[in-house]
């Protein structure tokens, strides 16, 4: 949610299905209030096609659907709504819902998200799930319309202009002395399908990491794997991966990647999953993964000048690593619920 504020319905509010099959000028419409209405953050901006992505195309077999508001138009409002299929069919997650900072104040995001709670309703569905920024003006949005705060997240940034890298190549040297047994594998873009298997098992380890309440695990095979890698390379985002081995029997230990968006070349790199198998933590392999990931990253794509991640506030493990090598906070945020 971007600044979603005001009372009330308005009177002809004109609100219009996008056809996400074909999405034309409404989807680019609501990009461009999406760019709007989160202006006043740090960070990179979205691109049209992540921000298709994020809109249209989720994984095997979810439901999505989107929503604009047009004035004399205009695009000045709307939201996407995403039902997932194979896991956690209790939700909908909005995605998000947006309003031009100029029409604020005037009851759309009030008769928006009844819309969404309506869709939700619908489709036999219990729990609204959004994201917001805490000092945003969405975050008093939320809270006067019932939702509650879940998860806290916080997002850092490491400015790689300034970046202390004699001190991130001490960290790797001491981290790799402490994990011995283990070698390292890397790619550029989609992995291979001989990594799938593995890559499910990391995907299964991500739900280790803190989550929202009422959220459940999500579910992953490799048909899944397989249209996640196969998103990324349709809408423009490169990724650099790196996976760790066990030397004795090869079995797969963790996994991380940083991504760029192609077609948005704005010098900011996207820190993504990053994760250690339960059974092979203890050997600093999370510091290993990303510091080595990172120099690889610098040397790959010297044009980015900044990399943001984000991090579950109470993921101390992966909040320690990431301030270790030198990622300032930006901003937090909350995941929110409201049960409809």
């Amino acid at each position: 949610m971007a600044g979603a504020g005001g009372v009330g319905l308005p009177g002809q509010m004109d609100i219009q299905r996008i056809d996400l099959d074909r999405p034309g000028d409404l989807l680019a419409g609501l990009h461009d209030a999406h760019l709007e209405a989160f202006a006043h953050l740090q960070g990179p901006r979205m691109s049209l096609p992540d921000f298709t992505r994020m809109v249209s195309r989720g994984l095997p077999g979810d439901l999505l659907e989107a929503w604009a508001v047009v004035e004399d138009g205009v695009v000045v409002a709307g939201y996407g709504l995403e039902l997932p299929m194979s896991d956690n069919t209790h939700l909908g997650e909005l995605r998000p819902l947006v309003v031009r900072p100029e029409r604020r104040r005037r009851g759309l995001g009030t008769a928006l998200l009844a819309h969404a709670a309506d869709r939700l309703r619908s489709a036999g569905r219990r729990l609204l799930v959004a994201e917001g920024e805490t000092k945003d003006p969405a975050a008093g949005f939320a809270r006067a319309r019932g939702f509650t705060a879940s998860l806290g997240e916080a997002r850092r940034m490491l400015d790689l202009r300034t970046a202390d890298w004699h001190r991130l190549e001490r960290m790797l040297g001491e981290a790799e002395a402490r994990a011995g047994g283990y070698r390292l594998e890397r790619w550029i873009g989609a992995a291979p399908p001989e990594l799938h298997d593995d890559l499910v098992l990391m995907m299964e380890g991500m739900n280790d990491a803190p989550q929202s309440d009422d959220v459940d695990d999500m579910k992953w095979d490799t048909s899944r794997i397989a249209a996640s890698e196969a998103l990324d390379s349709e809408f423009a985002q490169l990724t650099y991966s790196m996976l760790a081995r066990r030397d004795s029997d090869g079995a797969p230990a963790g996994y991380t990647r940083v991504y760029v968006d192609l077609a948005q070349p704005d010098g900011w790199g996207r820190q993504a999953d990053t994760v250690v198998l339960r059974e092979h933590r203890g050997h600093r392999l999370g510091m290993v993964l990303k510091v080595s990931n990172l120099l690889w990253f610098r040397e790959m794509e010297p044009d980015v000048e900044r990399i943001i991640t984000w991090n579950a506030t109470s993921n101390a493990h992966m909040l320690a690593i990431n301030e270790a090598m030198g990622f300032e906070l930006i901003d937090e945020w909350n995941a929110w619920h409201l049960d409809v």
